[in-house]
């Protein structure tokens, strides 16, 4: 089974040592994102170690079954270990001289775009019975578990999209007086402020534009931040819809940076800041960090379009969210985000749909998207979904 077209997968990690430091062994299962299927797993003992030195060699093992089973999938990594998740994060540092090694290998065989999220651990059974099976002498090797029937024949090209797409019209707010002055401004935990009138005008202006299609349009939602529902009930007021909020496609939070600039954040702030700019995996201080950005995002999306399929949807979002979700829709790093520009109340389009790609050897459908629009504006041409 290995090189199984999977678009999104989940890593479940555990480890375990009886004696800390004793006799050793960890678990890993690639799983399915879409559906939760079971695509491989792999139990092994590796003689006296420590849990901590156990759990990361669970985590090089799920990662190592994700090159050989899904290769070119976005992975999520799930464990319930604190040290070991904050440790890949970047947010805290990896100290004790047996771990270093280890976390440097599952740095260099995480792909760009992985996410590590901590779990508790009565949601990690899976992969902490395969360490505790091998610990009792009963390990098992790295083995596909899923789709262990005859392999479908090859796709003869692309079958095209199974459903009709969701389209997303995604709307930046518009300025702020945080805005103009060039000063950080994150989602909720901060200063939270509100359209000044230049961004009244700049989405007043939008959703003129956007008016033609308001009988194309099925719903609107925004983020909770003040700036998106403030710049949403505009858009509604034209379009025809009330706003829903969605938590997941708020701002990225700057916690001790926000309502600063730049300069002050460099003068107050010099090693957080070092540490941050380039950085996917650093927060700053009290913040999130655009890996975590990213996978909250992503699930936002999600929820949005099993809520909405087939349907389109304006949503009210903000530059790091809209900038994450085009590079996921390109299949770009999510450093991408790096090169893009994204000017005040601008538009962009992203349709998703179900179908099996271009050399796809056939299975279930993936979620499959299409850039259509991006920072498009009133001043530019007429738009058309």
């Amino acid at each position: 089974m290995a090189g199984t077209h999977v678009a999104r997968v989940v890593i479940e990690a555990d480890g375990g040592s009886r004696g800390n430091p004793g006799p050793s062994a960890y678990g890993a299962v690639l799983k399915n994102a879409e559906d939760g299927s079971v695509i491989a797993e792999v139990g092994e003992t590796i003689g006296p170690a420590t849990n901590n030195v156990a759990e990361y060699r669970g985590l090089i093992a799920g990662l190592e079954l994700a090159a050989e089973f899904a290769p070119g999938a976005v992975i999520e990594v799930r464990m319930d270990s604190k040290l070991v998740v904050e440790q890949m994060l970047g947010n805290w540092k990896v100290k004790h001289p047996s771990m270093k090694p280890l976390a440097e290998q599952a740095s260099r065989l995480a792909p760009a775009g992985t996410t590590f999220t901590w779990v508790p651990r009565e949601q990690n059974g899976h992969a902490d019975r395969l360490a505790n099976e091998a610990l009792d002498g009963r390990p098992t090797s790295p083995v596909a578990v899923a789709d262990q029937a005859q392999p479908a024949a090859p796709s003869q090209g692309w079958a095209g999209p199974s459903d009709p797409p969701t389209t997303l019209v995604l709307v930046r707010h518009g300025v702020t007086d945080h805005t103009t002055q060039k000063l950080f401004s994150g989602g909720l935990g901060g200063a939270n402020p509100g359209l000044n009138d230049e961004g009244r005008a700049q989405v007043r202006a939008t959703a003129d534009w956007l008016s033609p299609l308001a009988g194309a349009i099925d719903a609107l939602i925004t983020s909770p931040v003040r700036r998106t529902r403030e710049s949403a009930e505009i858009l509604g007021e034209v379009l025809g819809h009330p706003a829903k909020v969605e938590e997941g496609i708020a701002e990225m939070e700057f916690g001790a940076w926000d309502g600063l600039s730049f300069a002050q954040i460099a003068e107050r702030h010099p090693d957080d800041l070092e540490s941050w700019l380039g950085s996917l995996d650093h927060p700053p201080p009290g913040g999130e960090s655009f890996r975590s950005v990213a996978a909250r995002v992503i699930e936002g999306r999600d929820r949005i379009i099993a809520a909405h399929t087939g349907q389109t949807v304006v949503a009210v979002s903000h530059v790091t969210p809209i900038k994450t979700l085009v590079a996921d829709a390109l299949g770009a790093p999510l450093d991408a985000l790096y090169k893009m520009e994204l000017s005040p109340a601008s538009v962009t389009v992203i349709s998703y749909y179900r179908g099996n790609p271009p050399k796809s050897t056939g299975g279930e459908d993936q979620l499959l998207s299409s850039l259509r629009l991006f920072n498009a504006r009133p001043t530019d041409a007429p738009l058309g979904l």
